[in-house]
């Protein structure tokens, strides 16, 4: 007897929430308690990419724990099965793999440590807290142990000093490494009302910037382990952009985007198909934002956008989408745009035509699909590295052949399994000079997702340095003044 068995399924379907078309073909493999009914098995006469839909992909419906995703059935749209978050298992992602260390930024970390680096015991979350956060925790919430609500670096917990309550992170090592060393957390209040108030945690105070601009600079040291990547936490991409699109009264995600001036993101022109461009008010950005499905008004930035600039040049007919560039403007509040925090920060851009030797090892980052093939995309930011691969080697016949023009670059892993993903579109590919991150490339376009010989395409920024400077107007940042001088 078969202990499983495979179903295929030919989806026609609307990408980027109905507005990219795409094709796709995806297998699940269902475990024999998890076989779908009859009333599902069968395929749809035609294929749907409304919203609805999609809006039902992107929530759990409060079957699967732990952050987990509840995957429907096509056609009834009933829950079929959850798809884990990593460090979980089990038929609703309710067990936790390891109690004893967490992984990424530990948001999901379920264990039992009650102890901060310190080494003081951790006080019960309160009542409000439980109820905003903890609500499918052990208990509903009702315990001491250590958790990391509003994203912090890893899980922590409050104690109480001197008659305080503060916060400190705990002493939980994560997954493959040694224990943290070092200073436990800030000192001070955790907020205004503290932990029994109604306020809740709030996020960590902001650190005081050095003298000069701060595009390029991380606010948290990077937590690396999108294809092949782990959960990031915007800190370690204080710029990254999240642009929606309002369509049928509801609020989309359409690409990703790099905030290079307070006003000004920058993001790809493939982005606006079908002349939507035209229509600003329908589109919204938001910066600081740490996963699509889930909101936190301390640590974000929205805006409304003012202008869509999409390069003149846009050019798709040859599939290799030639000039996959464009600019939104945000819309001010009160004559200013986004703020500098912990949690937005800009990028820097290199200077025009400025070039780095293949091989270097860069970043890129966003809320694209973990594998090719899959209908959902992360609900978290993601970031994985990624090589530069020489511009002679990706012109290659069994790479892209003349599929590749000078406006474009070229980065993967030599393992082919890092990539950036649908989804990811538009999201910056940064790389590290004199401890500031450059925005070199826009996600642009790629065969697949992490497949051999088949690295992903990039827009290449510093070829359009003088173009950002005519749209804006920001001469300086375009110039790439920050880059070092040799």
């Amino acid at each position: 007897m078969m202990s499983s068995f495979w179903v295929f399924l030919l989806v026609t379907a609307a990408a980027e929430g109905g507005l990219l078309g795409g094709r796709e073909t995806i297998f699940f493999r269902f475990p024999p308690s998890s076989r779908p009914s009859s009333s599902s098995s069968s395929l749809p006469s035609s294929s749907s990419s409304s919203l609805s839909s999609s809006s039902s992909l992107a929530s759990s419906g409060g079957v699967c724990l732990n952050g987990g995703t509840s995957v429907p059935s096509l056609t009834s749209g009933r829950h079929m099965f959850c798809l884990c978050a990593d460090g979980f298992q089990g038929r609703q992602c309710e067990t936790a793999k390891s109690r004893e260390c967490y992984e990424g930024v530990g948001l999901y970390y379920r264990g039992s440590a009650s102890t901060s680096a310190s080494g003081l015991a951790c006080e019960p979350w309160d009542a409000d807290t439980r109820r905003k956060y903890l609500s499918s925790d052990q208990d509903l919430g009702g315990h001491n142990h250590c958790r990391n609500l509003q994203y912090r670096m890893r899980p922590w917990c409050y104690v109480s000093k001197n008659l305080q309550l503060q916060w400190e992170y705990c002493d939980i090592p994560r997954c493959g490494t040694q224990p943290f060393p070092g200073p436990a957390g800030p000192a001070g209040p955790a907020g205004p009302a503290g932990p029994a108030g109604p306020a809740g945690p709030g996020p960590a105070p902001p650190t005081s910037s050095d003298a000069g601009p701060e595009c390029g600079r991380r606010s948290r040291p990077r937590q690396m382990k999108i294809v092949g990547g782990s959960v990031s936490s915007v800190e370690n991409q204080p710029w990254v952009s999240a642009i929606f699109y309002r369509r049928s009264g509801q609020k989309v995600f359409l690409c990703g985007g790099s905030l290079i001036h307070h006003c000004w993101v920058l993001t790809a022109a493939h982005c606006f198909p079908d002349g939507i461009q035209k229509k600003p008010r329908r589109f919204s950005v938001s910066l600081g934002r740490n996963a699509l499905n889930e909101s936190n008004p301390a640590a974000e930035q929205n805006f409304r956008v003012e202008e869509v600039v999409v390069h003149e040049g846009f050019d798709d007919r040859e599939g290799n989408f030639n000039h996959d560039i464009a600019l939104l403007k945000l819309r001010s509040r009160r004559g200013r745009c986004a703020e500098e925090s912990q949690s937005v920060r800009t990028v820097c851009l290199p200077p025009p035509f400025q070039k780095l030797l293949p091989g270097t090892t860069c970043e890129v980052s966003g809320y694209g699909k973990e594998q090719h093939g899959l209908w959902y995309r992360s609900q978290y930011l993601r970031e994985v590295q990624v090589d530069l691969v020489s511009d002679s080697v990706c012109r290659q016949e069994d790479h892209y052949g003349d599929k590749l023009s000078d406006n474009m670059l070229c980065a993967g892993s030599s393992d082919w399994s890092r990539d950036a993903c649908e989804g990811d579109s538009g999201g910056p590919l940064v790389c590290a000079v004199a401890e500031r991150l450059f925005l070199f490339g826009v996600v642009s376009w790629g065969q697949g997702c992490a497949e051999r010989l088949k690295p992903g395409v990039y827009t290449s920024v510093t070829n359009y340095n003088h173009w950002v400077e005519l749209k804006t107007g920001i001469a300086d940042i375009a110039a790439g003044v920050m880059f070092p001088q040799k």
